[in-house]
């Protein structure tokens, strides 16, 4: 499984707003700095941050963005999630209840079940504080 550029990077725009955070809005030119990460593309991936309710913006001269909530009450899943979609490792077990026609005799199934619940047991398992606490 591979993430797009757009999940590793909402997450280190994150990580950024949880480590800079001094109750003011922070400039996305210099979020985009710090990472490394160009205008144009953060300005595509903050929209997506902001209406999944993850960063309050507010324009004009001390505009910007922060965190919504604290860092420990986001997972990295539910950002992953909001830029990658589906984690799963094979679509067939994207849906609940599974409606792939070859569920009943798929030998592997129940492998790739499994692989998917790890996956969310373990992005579910990690918060934003996490990150920022191991960088440190």
């Amino acid at each position: 499984m591979k993430f797009s550029t757009k999940g590793r990077y909402a997450l280190r725009i994150m990580a950024d707003l949880a480590i800079h955070d001094n109750g003011e809005y922070i400039r996305l030119k210099d979020i985009a700095e710090r990472q490394s990460i160009t205008l144009k593309y953060m300005e595509q991936i903050m929209p997506l941050l902001t209406r999944a309710g993850y960063v309050r913006s507010y324009r004009g001269n001390n505009g910007g963005y922060m965190l919504a909530r604290k860092p420990r009450e986001y997972t990295v899943g539910e950002i992953l999630r909001t830029t990658e979609g589906s984690l799963a490792p094979i679509p067939c077990i994207e849906e609940q209840p599974n409606q792939c026609p070859r569920k009943e005799y798929c030998t592997t199934l129940s492998f790739w079940e499994g692989l998917g619940k790890l996956i969310d047991e373990y992005v579910d398992g990690v918060t934003l504080a996490d990150l920022i606490e191991k960088k440190n």
